[in-house]
């Protein structure tokens, strides 16, 4: 049997920089890697206080358009052996968001889709971006999914 883990979420923040719509990567301390915003669901918290959170410890950017992005990233983690379920947000931030990493990544960088896919090494990210820049950048984003953040 394969536990399933639904602890966690993540979050993608879109702005227009420089008259350009941009997704924000960073890459990670730990392995290296470019990947988005995440992190566990701590106790008391749901998942949408969850990512709020992150998206301020990791990057000091407040989610105010926060957005239920209506998908699920999943992946089998081999070294745990866990199939992780990750619901995704997307926060649509002011134009020229600042960003301001904490310890656990070392730059980022606002990506176009083409950018962000050929930075990020998973599949499972790739499949992320396109449905963020779907939903979120070529069409307006659905009120339906905003989330009340307070």
């Amino acid at each position: 049997m394969i536990p399933l883990n639904t602890s966690i979420v993540a979050g993608v923040a879109l702005s227009e920089i420089d008259g350009q719509t941009k997704m924000l990567l960073m890459k990670r301390a730990k392995g290296g890697y470019w990947c988005h915003v995440a992190g566990s669901i701590e106790a008391d918290e749901t998942g949408w206080q969850a990512i709020v959170r992150e998206f301020e410890e990791e990057t000091k950017i407040e989610a105010k358009a926060l957005y239920n992005a209506q998908f699920l990233e999943q992946f089998y983690e081999a070294n745990v052996n866990v199939i992780q379920l990750i619901p995704i947000f997307a926060v649509l931030c002011p134009p020229n968001q600042a960003v301001e990493l904490n310890h656990e990544h070392t730059e980022y960088r606002w990506c176009s889709l083409e950018e962000a896919k050929a930075l990020a090494p998973f599949p499972n990210q790739h499949a992320v971006y396109d449905h963020i820049w779907a939903y979120f950048v070529d069409t307006p984003a659905n009120p339906l999914y905003r989330v009340d953040v307070g």
